[in-house]
């Protein structure tokens, strides 16, 4: 029922841009260490940079921990589930590399986002993602859902913040600046946004 792909083109690419939400999880190399799932889901915060590179916008949030496993392992795998239409799960595993603003690279690959105002959102990195492996599976399983709209509460609450009160924010959060097992996570002070 699984089938596995070389590149991320036609069918694949389509489905993966159509679906309004997407998983990630990344795990520190500790045996004993926890494991990060993370829901996504922002319209256009994601693009499909090219046949081997996936891509999105890694906004404010409570945690940096898809940002301490990468920096450590670089270890990560993407998943979409059709709620709607036939059912399909996709899988990308892969290297995953923060991107961060101070990056010569960022300015570049913002571009790929032409239909996401980053600034209300407290854009932190842009996560660039190698696959290894692409694999579909059936996805009998997954049920029905609709997608209704985007939550506004994400960018509501982030739009009031500058570059300072944004790095003082996170510097007051306990796992954002080094991962819950104490990996190094988002580097602090936030370098100045360019966008």
């Amino acid at each position: 029922m699984g089938k596995t792909y070389e590149r991320i083109d036609g069918r694949l690419r389509t489905f993966i841009e159509a679906q309004p939400m997407f998983f990630t999880t990344t795990a520190p190399l500790a045996g004993d260490g926890t494991i990060n799932l993370s829901p996504k889901g922002l319209k256009g915060s994601f693009a499909v940079l090219d046949e081997q590179r996936v891509a999105y916008l890694d906004f404010a949030g409570s945690t940096a921990e898809t940002i301490a496993h990468l920096r450590e392992n670089g270890r990560i795998t993407v998943m979409w589930c059709a709620f709607q239409g036939p059912p399909n799960i996709v899988r990308v595993h892969g290297r995953g590399d923060s991107v961060f603003r101070d990056d010569p690279r960022f300015k570049d690959l913002l571009a790929h986002f032409p239909d996401i105002d980053p600034t209300p959102h407290g854009l932190r990195a842009i996560i660039v993602v190698t696959a290894e492996l692409i694999r579909d599976t059936c996805g009998y399983g997954v049920p029905f859902m609709s997608y209704d709209e985007d939550r506004d509460l994400h960018g509501k609450r982030f739009a009031r913040e500058d570059d300072a009160s944004l790095s003082a924010y996170f510097t007051k959060k306990e796992h954002i600046a080094q991962s819950i097992d104490g990996l190094p996570g988002l580097p602090l002070p936030l370098p100045p946004s360019s966008f």
